[in-house]
């Protein structure tokens, strides 16, 4: 080491497993452990796995990731948690949105500030509609992996790696072997987005005093424009009103709460990132998980395993098997997290994923995410929501209405029609008395 140079990072025993894993061309045989931690999940069958080449980038990576500091707190991430408890329990709406998967390019002032502004748009009108709370999260900061129905593709008669997402392979076909580094890359270009989320929630961009800010330019319709003109000026006509009697002093309408979320495929990468860190000061001993705690840390140390990727984040429809890695990493998180429900999703498999992920029954802990088609709502969403409440589990429940409900346009562009089925949800959920929120957008 010369002189004044930092040592290269050591990388842990987890995470030299992890690395392990992501080497090899195919799974390790390794003893089931009984207790949680976060590199449990490598004793489990993975799917959607990508496996590197280069073994010291590999370890690099994973070594930088240990060491740099978290994304987000535990206190965010125990008040998101206690938000969604509401909108479980129906006093609050859940408002999702962002990109299907991001790109390092969209990391830039313009693309953020329109995401930003189209979530506080979506969410006034749900608050001036449906008198409630909104929960506002944001597919933004770290949605960059996407899972593939086949790991290579063929283009121009040639075979190569898919496409799997900017934080793994790059697009153009001379940049598809999986490369770690990547992974490093999609840290910092969360942080990057993250930090600006922050900056611009503290200058005021969500105040609600001037929400004609949030322009409407990608709104065709001049009916829509018109409807939300008219909220705003309702809303204005209201604020003018506080400020005349001097209602209007505290600060809260200047800004909100936005969290940030993706899902989480790539668990090299989300297990770098989980910490145990000292709970928050207002969460008691009651209302935290014991049961993930490993068998060398005693659970009384008022610590728990967050993931510091993100406030929140979900398993997706391919990665939810009931003993897959995916699962075994999720159930020992104190993030509130997500299940992508498709339409194979049989009603003991969801039960038996409850009781899996959320053994202590936390009230809004998991989020139900519906996705299966516009024909089968009907036939699908009633059983399952029975199912649900015959389990005790008080869950939140969310449709994605942006994945199975297309239609093309030509033969190259689909159109996505989400009033549909996020109409047809809700017809659904009236009957059996559960709120359903909002949809991921």
């Amino acid at each position: 080491m010369t002189e004044g140079s930092m040592p290269q990072p050591e990388l842990s025993s987890a995470g030299k497993t992890a690395a392990e894993i992501k080497l090899a061309n195919g799974p390790i045989p390794r003893p089931t452990q009984q207790h949680w931690s976060p590199s449990s999940w490598t004793t489990k069958p993975i799917k959607q796995e990508v496996t590197y080449a280069d073994r010291e980038a590999v370890t690099a990576a994973l070594a930088k990731l240990e060491r740099l500091p978290p994304l987000v707190t535990p206190t965010e991430i125990q008040k998101l948690k206690k938000s969604l408890r509401e909108v479980a329990l129906g006093k609050a709406f859940l408002l999702q949105g962002g990109d299907c998967a991001e790109l390092f390019d969209y990391c830039e002032e313009n693309a953020l500030d329109s995401k930003i502004k189209l979530l506080l748009q979506m969410s006034l009108v749900l608050i001036w509609g449906a008198n409630k709370p909104v929960v506002r999260i944001a597919r933004m900061a770290g949605q960059f992996a996407k899972p593939r129905s086949s790991a290579t593709e063929i283009i121009n008669g040639v075979e190569i790696p898919s496409f799997r997402g900017d934080n793994i392979n790059g697009f153009d076909v001379s940049e598809r072997t999986p490369d770690p580094s990547r992974l490093v890359s999609a840290y910092f270009h969360s942080a990057a987005t993250l930090n600006y989320i922050r900056a611009q929630l503290a200058s005021g961009i969500a105040d609600l005093h001037s929400p004609l800010d949030w322009n409407l330019g990608h709104v065709q319709s001049q009916t829509i424009k018109a409807k939300y003109q008219r909220i705003v000026e309702s809303i204005s006509d209201s604020l003018r009103f506080m400020r005349t009697v001097g209602a209007d002093t505290a600060g809260q309408l200047e800004t909100v709460d936005l969290y940030t979320s993706h899902e989480g495929l790539l668990l090299e990468y989300e297990q770098s990132l989980t910490r145990r860190l000292k709970h928050p000061s207002s969460i008691t001993n009651t209302t935290t998980t014991t049961t993930t705690a490993s068998p060398s840390t005693p659970p009384q140390d008022n610590k728990g395993w967050y993931n510091t990727s993100a406030h929140f984040l979900w398993i997706g429809d391919r990665t939810r098997q009931l003993n897959g890695a995916h699962v075994e990493y999720f159930r020992g998180l104190e993030n509130p997290i997500g299940i992508k429900v498709g339409p194979t999703m049989k009603d003991t498999e969801l039960i038996q994923l409850l009781d899996i992920v959320n053994p202590n029954r936390e009230i809004g802990k998991v989020t139900l995410i519906t996705r299966y088609g516009a024909s089968k709502i009907e036939s699908l969403l009633g059983a399952h929501i029975e199912a649900v409440k015959r389990s005790g589990h008080i869950v939140v429940w969310q449709c994605d209405p942006m994945h199975g409900y297309v239609s093309p346009l030509s033969q190259s562009l689909l159109s996505h029609q989400p009033i549909p089925p996020a109409s047809k949800t809700q017809t659904n959920h009236r009957p059996t008395e559960t709120p359903s929120q909002p949809r991921t957008l």
